[in-house]
């Protein structure tokens, strides 16, 4: 019996935009003058005008390259499943013709996960931050495919959600809550969590080694 193998190579959409600027772009004042002598005295008031632009910015990663600085190297992700057969806790051995003692009944697969724990990083002053994500290679080992929905993530913080996956196709996005450590208010986001990817193996599949690559996008409006 073969071990069926399930590696899930992750491409990141890390660095959208990354601008900041904030600077006095036109500064305009008037002049005014108080008579004095016999006239009543006049209190003057003088205008000055400012106008100042600071751009939108927004970084995000998953793996390597924290701020400020985005990484060049696409996480790798792994699940191995090995089948145990009931109703005795026999180790299956690879080979044609190989007794085992088996009632019958479907195998269960423990999975192993390798590189699965990623840390994922967003920055933004543009607003409410939107993540979703992509599959832009399905999960084949060329003659077969699994959905890549059988792939969950979860996340070590509510406030940065990771994004379901779907099956094929662009999934729906989910929201970054706004602040976090070292921002002034709610429309500066600074979000850190580590994010956990897992396999569902309660459902058969036919044995191969499968890979797929899934991108994530983060957005504001």
């Amino acid at each position: 019996m073969s071990t069926p193998r399930c590696p899930l190579m992750l491409m990141r959409q890390a660095l959208l935009l990354l601008a900041l600027a904030a600077a006095a772009s036109s500064a305009q004042a008037a002049s005014a003058t108080s008579g004095t002598g016999n006239l009543p005295r006049n209190t003057p008031a003088v205008a000055l005008n400012f106008s100042i632009q600071v751009d939108k910015f927004l970084f995000f990663r998953i793996g390597d390259g924290a701020w400020p600085t985005p990484g060049g190297t696409t996480s790798q992700v792994s699940f191995n499943l090995s089948p145990s057969i009931p109703a005795v806790p026999t180790t299956p051995t690879t080979g044609n013709n190989t007794a085992v003692n088996w009632n019958g009944t479907a195998p269960t697969f423990a999975v192993a996960a390798s590189g699965n724990v990623l840390p994922v990083e967003v920055r933004s002053n543009g607003g409410q931050v939107s993540v979703f994500a992509t599959v832009t290679t399905a999960l084949t080992s060329g003659s077969n495919t699994i959905p890549m929905n059988m792939v969950s993530i979860t996340s070590s913080d509510a406030a940065l959600p990771a994004p379901t996956i779907p099956a094929s196709g662009t999934g729906t996005s989910v929201n970054v809550t706004g602040g976090g450590t070292g921002t002034v208010n709610s429309l500066v986001t600074i979000r850190n969590a580590n994010w956990t990817f897992g396999y569902n193996s309660t459902i058969s599949r036919t044995a191969g080694n499968y890979s797929g690559q899934l991108s994530f996008t983060a957005s504001v409006p």
